[in-house]
């Protein structure tokens, strides 16, 4: 079955573009394309409890950080982030990156990014509701790592 494009969801100087959301393969899969602009880093070191994550590079390279071991993901590349790994990212490249991530099972869903970005909109003039943002990450099967 074919899928059409949803709605980009920004999130900081991210775009995010589910592809698949878990409801459409009963939870085997959510599958979704994401947009890193140059310079940005991800600061919030974070693991996943119930889900595996692939990461396929498609454009320009992010720089995983995963239990501490920095790995570039270029295009035509992929990572395994296994349950329970303790990652984070960023785009220290000088081109935007875009890559697509696979969660297995899919229970990630947007509407984790969106609540993500409305925490992170209520605090552009400073730092984030930090617990807010963990609570947040915990619903969706997440760990914020301090």
């Amino acid at each position: 079955m074919a899928t059409t494009m949803r709605d980009e969801i920004k999130v900081g100087g991210m775009t995010i573009r589910f592809l698949v959301e878990g409801e459409e393969s009963a939870r085997s899969v959510a599958v979704f394309e994401f947009d890193v602009p140059t310079a940005t880093k991800v600061a919030a070191a974070h693991s996943h409890d119930g889900y595996e994550e692939t990461i396929y590079g498609l454009e320009g390279v992010l720089t995983w950080t995963i239990e501490g071991t920095p790995i570039d993901v270029g295009p035509g590349q992929a990572l395994l982030i296994p349950r329970g790994t303790v990652h984070q990212f960023d785009n220290a490249g000088d081109v935007d990156a875009r890559a697509l991530a696979v969660v297995t099972p899919g229970i990630l869903g947007p509407d984790y990014f969106r609540e993500v970005a409305t925490i992170l909109d209520a605090a552009a003039t400073g730092p984030p509701d930090f617990a807010a943002l963990g609570d947040t990450m915990r619903r969706h099967g997440l760990t914020l790592v301090p």
